[in-house]
């Protein structure tokens, strides 16, 4: 598989679409704050292993995530191309900037041991609001990933690969996040999503080699590319 580009990146890319999600899930699962107080300076105290944990699923989840992305273009290479063009490339930059911003989790953490609730929180406010961490890592870009996902996902359905139900259950997942606290019906709407992408991503493994290169833009024939030649010619 590893010497054959199009076999790997149909695995790869399959799997990217369960693991990811999966990942965001689980860590929401585990993330203290989602049971706990609403500061996660105090909700990170009370387990320090536990925050450790989802802060680096949830780093790594939004990394393979933009990935999955990456190798959903491709289904999308025939059809709706110039759709995913355009909002691949903001979906994967979401991501990746959704990714750097797990490095607070651990700050906000130290803070919470060291100072009063009411103070880590104001010092954490403090620095999360520079307009240098809002514009280089929060606007636009967690957009682009929470609401692009869906958006992405409706590129597939254009393209014939996804069903029609499968953009809307991303779109009720993690655009209805943005409406609720952060908390256990966080865990509901991030865990439907699970299954959607999960349904593409166990389409991609069931492709065969040759349907996977299918979606290969088709080339001209040789006979129509090359030039005349011959006498006379």
């Amino acid at each position: 598989m590893f010497k054959d580009s199009a076999d790997f990146r149909r695995v790869a890319s399959g799997v990217l679409l369960i693991v990811a999600p999966l990942l965001q899930a689980i860590a929401v699962i585990l993330d203290p704050g989602t049971w706990g107080d609403d500061r996660e300076a105090v909700s990170f105290g009370a387990d320090p292993v536990l925050a450790q944990v989802q802060s680096v699923l949830y780093h790594w989840a939004y990394l393979l995530m933009a990935l999955a992305a990456l190798g959903l273009l491709h289904v999308m290479r025939r059809r709706a191309a110039v759709f995913g063009h355009i909002a691949g490339p903001l979906v994967i930059l979401g991501y990746i900037n959704l990714s750097g911003l797990l490095m607070a989790d651990p700050v906000e953490w130290w803070l919470g041991r060291h100072h009063s609730p009411e103070e880590a929180t104001r010092i954490m406010d403090e620095m999360v609001n520079l307009p240098g961490v809002i514009f280089g890592f929060q606007m636009p870009w967690i957009f682009f990933a929470i609401f692009g996902m869906p958006v992405l996902a409706v590129g597939a359905w254009r393209a014939g690969f996804a069903h029609w139900w499968i953009p809307l259950v991303l779109a009720v997942g993690y655009g209805g996040s943005m409406f609720v606290g952060y908390g256990p019906a966080t865990v509901v709407l991030w865990g439907i999503p699970v299954a959607a992408l999960g349904a593409l991503g166990v389409r991609m493994l069931r492709m065969s080699r040759d349907e996977w290169i299918s979606y290969y833009p088709a080339a001209s024939t040789a006979a129509a590319s090359a030039p005349a030649t011959g006498v006379g010619a």
